[in-house]
């Protein structure tokens, strides 16, 4: 099917849209379009599979919807609001109020513990050293890692750390998690406890979750699937299957998830 759905709030009104949006980086023969005219609608509470192959545009609209970059010509609307129109420190304050970010690589701190590594957008935020310590702990705990906040990321292993990327990812009470590739690096019975936990914040507490993946078995947790190809939305449709419990490994950590 090949479409775009319209997605939107009770109210009628989506979270995010997307109207025309281009994207084209350099000029003259050096002149490339990543993004030809996007029309895209996100509604609370969704959660979106973003796909496609390399060089098909999709972690070029991921950098637009996270505020880290911004369309050549078009709207982006988030929440209403006109976000190509805002200045460079009005976006950082959208992204620290809205927005939660998983990348592929944790992009955790080295030599910073797994609390202090949490607390960092709250540090960022202005919040109090007390605020930050009870939220970065509430955090880890609500990602099955209470206990091991005093661990560096040398000390954990790759699926622990991607949990502490998505503790950091949620302290903040997002409304909406940004998670590019979150299981490129793990092997496959972790890949799919980072998923159930990403189901279980999207589930229970109504986090909109927007995921870049190449991987068909991570991509069949998403209700929604968007693929991207030659930097056009070539499908977008509904997953008429989706996963829709955690494993059994993970049923501890997810019922976890409840105290956040």
């Amino acid at each position: 099917m090949s479409a775009t759905v319209h997605a939107a709030a009770s109210d009628g009104t989506p979270l995010i849209q997307l109207l025309g949006v281009t994207k084209t980086y350099g000029k003259g023969a050096a002149e490339l379009t990543a993004l030809h005219g996007i029309d895209l609608s996100i509604a609370p509470g969704e959660f979106v599979a973003i796909m496609g192959p390399s060089g098909s545009g999709k972690s070029t609209a991921m950098n637009i919807l996270g505020c880290l970059d911004t369309p050549s010509t078009g709207q982006y609307l988030f929440k209403g609001a006109h976000v190509e129109a805002l200045t460079r420190d009005q976006r950082a304050r959208l992204r620290r109020r809205y927005l939660g970010f998983v990348f592929q690589g944790f992009n955790l701190l080295a030599r910073t513990s797994a609390q202090e590594n949490v607390e960092l957008p709250l540090l960022y935020r202005g919040d109090s050293a007390a605020d930050r310590r009870v939220a970065a702990t509430q955090a880890l705990q609500s990602v099955g890692l209470g206990g091991w906040e005093s661990h560096t990321p040398a000390e954990l292993s790759g699926g622990q750390q991607q949990r502490v990327a998505i503790a950091r990812a949620i302290v903040t009470q997002p409304a909406v998690v940004l998670a590019d590739e979150p299981t490129g690096n793990l092997d496959t019975q972790r890949s799919h406890e980072i998923m159930g936990l990403l189901l279980a914040l999207n589930r229970d507490h109504g986090i909109t979750v927007m995921m870049v993946t190449h991987e068909p078995d991570m991509a069949a947790y998403a209700r929604r699937m968007v693929t991207f190809v030659d930097g056009r939305i070539a499908r977008d449709q509904t997953n008429p299957h989706p996963i829709t419990a955690a494993p059994e490994a993970l049923h501890d950590a997810a019922t976890l998830a409840g105290d956040i």
